[in-house]
């Protein structure tokens, strides 16, 4: 029955991740880039400005539940996840380099996809019972009132945020814990679902207080790590950007333990990692970012640019050129276990140790994050009273991802997230009017100019 299951799932996989879902998540990433006048690179000192900015100061008058920075950190906190280092060593192992190429191509393309997004959930919000409630669900129904589509999002988002933001980190978990300190997968699951309880049932605010800390300090633990090991290898790093380019438009024949791979694999498995890596397209970060204390919806969106680029193009390149100049990507080592590797290798005896605990931290994140984006999918489908079973519902399936196997679990959050990126594409492209009026309000207006002005004094 499982192995039907699974073969049902592979079959399926092999359709939502085929060439149109592939053109439709870089089409909306290259519409917005064009409609927009190249955002993502004209207004990324903005956004660096704004982070500083509410950093210091939060208005408290304005409406929502946590700071800007604190929904940034928690949007951060479930993107910067296993994705920046079992996903990019699967994406390598099985795409070969040129699948980080197509990463970047995603990241780029991502960081405005992802303003849209933040710019639509925070415009659209409602607030329930006091609390803010956003996301796609939101602008689905209350800006295209097609609330059948929001049904359909709320459903694969549920079920998603179990795969992606559950199974996944709970089985990279306890795959390199064991690998490198031969934890047994009981134990990893026993321990992270109890650090997991106690966060998600106080809810988005004792998330943020968690995030806030944790994400600035795991992000700057594995960066120093993974530029440590780049310098020490810096003679093989032009090499290692050789292979990327080199492979991002032609198949890469069979070498070592690499089976070799197709253009097509190179392709799927550089932008499903990427997607998987900072969610852009998937709809799941504008659930955190539309919490935020914000007079204009662009204002959080801005935040959105510099959340994709922290994650791809900076943590997922640090740790493909650590892979590459390793030498290792031909091992047949896949995941974490591959970046684990690559990291012994350039600190031996220390590397995989980093790694691990770079691990532990990224997935603990990830997953009580994404118990509130889960849960969020499910109160607008059952309403509020399905967020405490929700959140006890998600402890189990942490025990079920720490004892399966990876390239399963992965298949299936693939396949999942798919399904949830469909409705939201289909609502970016309809609501694309919105997102340029509301940019050209806030940035041709007294509300950015005021702004800017008091920066500048």
């Amino acid at each position: 029955m499982i192995e039907a299951l699974l073969a049902f799932n592979d079959w399926l996989n092999g359709i939502v991740w085929g060439p149109p879902m592939l053109i439709l998540i870089l089409g909306v990433g290259l519409y917005f880039t064009i409609r927009l006048r190249f955002l993502q690179f004209t207004q990324f000192g903005r956004a660096c400005r704004e982070i500083w900015q509410k950093i210091r100061h939060v208005d408290e008058k304005e409406k929502g539940d946590i700071s800007p920075f604190k929904a940034l950190t928690t949007a951060i906190a479930s993107t910067v996840g296993v994705g920046n280092i079992a996903g990019v060593g699967t994406a390598i192992a099985i795409g070969g380099p040129g699948a980080i190429f197509w990463m970047w191509v995603m990241g780029f393309l991502g960081m405005v996809t992802n303003y849209s997004e933040v710019t639509l959930g925070v415009h659209y919000r409602e607030f329930r019972n006091g609390a803010a409630a956003g996301g796609p669900m939101y602008y689905i129904k209350n800006g295209l009132n097609l609330p059948w589509l929001a049904v359909i999002f709320s459903i694969f988002g549920a079920l998603a945020a179990l795969g992606i933001g559950n199974m996944v980190q709970a089985n990279s978990m306890a795959d390199v814990l064991n690998s490198t300190f031969n934890v047994p997968f009981i134990w990893t699951a026993i321990v992270l679902a109890f650090f997991t309880g106690i966060v998600t049932l106080g809810g988005i605010k004792r998330i943020a207080e968690v995030t806030k800390t944790v994400v600035p300090v795991m992000a700057l633990f594995y960066i120093i790590a993974a530029m440590l090991i780049i310098i020490l290898n810096i003679q093989h790093v032009p090499a290692a950007f050789g292979l990327i380019f080199a492979h991002a438009f032609r198949p890469t024949a069979a070498v070592g333990g690499f089976a070799g791979a197709t253009l097509m694999m190179t392709l799927r498995f550089g932008i499903a990692r990427g997607v998987f890596s900072n969610e852009a397209g998937l709809g799941s970060t504008p659930i955190a970012h539309s919490a935020a204390k914000v007079d204009h919806p662009v204002r959080q969106g801005v935040w959105g640019l510099f959340e994709v680029f922290v994650d791809t193009i900076v943590l997922c390149t640090m740790t493909a050129l650590a892979i590459l100049t390793s030498g290792l990507w031909t091992s047949g080592a896949t995941g974490a276990t591959l970046t684990a590797m690559a990291f012994d290798v350039g600190l031996p005896g220390r590397g995989s140790i980093l790694v691990a605990i770079g691990v532990v931290l990224f997935a603990y994140t990830t997953t009580i994050v994404w118990c509130y984006y889960g849960e969020k999918c499910a109160e607008f489908l059952f309403g509020s009273k399905i967020i405490i079973p929700y959140r006890i519902i998600w402890i189990p399936f942490l025990f079920i991802g720490a004892m399966g196997g990876l390239r399963a679990i992965w298949n299936v959050a693939d396949t999942l997230n798919a399904l949830m990126a469909i409705p939201n594409i289909i609502a970016l492209f309809a609501l694309s009017g919105v997102v340029i009026k509301l940019t050209k309000e806030f940035f041709n207006t007294e509300i950015y100019k005021e702004v800017k002005r008091t920066e500048d004094v």
